[in-house]
């Protein structure tokens, strides 16, 4: 993890511990080099990826455009041996463009449900704060309950299901910023930053030869993991013991955001809860059974970022939440 003055998009993969390694582990781990692939750089983004699968979580990606966002969610879902499906979320996108809706049978007289393309293992929403609140909202039953309900029946998802949405953060014009409880249901906020010279210059060699982001066949990518091996990582991480006084860490970190005088709203306790399901699902990745205080502070700032909401004036004087959160990580006592 970088040092919190640089801020970073999320974590990096640490090396395993000692022992017989988890044969779900380390194919979860070669996703980083599968997704390598046909996307340069961005392997934090691919961990927390990754990390919010195994928490039956969602990401919120953000970045400029032309960064491979789509790429990436595209790649992963190949690599995972997967279904994906996209949706472009504009102003005039319906809810039951997303979640599916009754459509009447002439021949049989009836109404039958088509499914939307909800109905898929990963979901990328891409741009989703273009689209009005209602149709944003389409999205909070499928996200918190795994289902959707339509005339009065519930209809369940598949599972794994993931709902990773898109947003660009420097155009404002004509979007809908994503209200709190939307985004509280986001696991991580991964951000994708510019390429460095080095990275750049990769790309273009890559589409100089011949590189086509729309045939991943071609790029070599091949399903290196799937359902089974998710299923297992899910079940490995929930035994990974996390000590009280690292729970008293995270709760003192939530807490403190509470109190920040930048800020007008702070982690909630659904926040909290996030940052130790991540942190857990972390040390898992990193070849441990236990979480260590370095696991929460690696998780911080994509599992909190997103949950707090700066003053007016803070933001005035060029504030940001990632420094409120370096200033909340510095100030909190760690546990011994």
């Amino acid at each position: 993890m970088s040092h919190p003055a640089a801020p970073a998009p999320g974590p990096t993969p640490a090396p395993a511990g000692p022992g017989p390694e988890d044969p779900a582990r380390e194919a979860l781990r070669a996703l980083r080099a599968e997704v390598a692939k046909a996307v340069v750089g961005q392997d934090a983004a691919v961990t927390g990826l990754v990390i919010a699968l195994l928490c039956r979580g969602h990401a919120l990606l953000e970045g400029v455009p032309g960064v491979a966002k789509t790429l990436l969610v595209r790649t992963l879902a190949a690599a995972l041996s997967l279904d994906t499906a996209r949706v472009q979320f504009t102003p005039d996108l319906m809810p039951g463009d997303v979640t599916g809706s009754l459509v009447y049978d002439a021949r049989s007289g009836q109404f039958s449900f088509r499914e939307g393309p909800v109905f898929t293992n990963l979901l990328l929403a891409d741009e989703i704060n273009r689209t009005p609140p209602k149709t944003q909202a389409a999205l909070l039953e499928s996200m918190e309950e795994r289902q959707v309900s339509v005339d009065g029946r519930p209809r369940l998802l598949p599972d794994p299901f993931m709902v990773v949405a898109t947003q660009n953060p420097v155009e404002y014009e004509g979007t809908y910023p994503l209200p709190e409880a939307q985004l509280d249901r986001f696991l991580l906020k991964l951000t994708l930053p510019l390429p460095p010279r080095a990275e750049e210059i990769d790309v273009l060699t890559r589409h100089s030869e011949g590189f086509d982001p729309r045939d991943l066949q071609a790029a070599g990518v091949r399903p290196v993991a799937g359902a089974a091996e998710l299923e297992a990582g899910r079940a490995a991480v929930r035994t990974v013991s996390i000590a009280p006084e690292v729970i008293g860490y995270v709760v003192d970190l939530a807490r403190a955001t509470r109190q920040s005088p930048s800020l007008q709203l702070g982690v909630s306790p659904r926040g909290a809860t996030a940052l130790m399901s991540a942190a857990r699902a972390w040390a898992w990745l990193s070849g441990r059974d236990y979480v260590t205080p370095d696991d929460v502070k690696a998780l911080a700032r994509p599992a909190l970022r997103h949950r707090i909401e700066l003053r007016a004036e803070a933001e005035l004087e060029g504030v940001t939440p990632e420094a409120v959160l370096d200033g909340v990580l510095g100030a909190v006592p760690v546990p011994r």
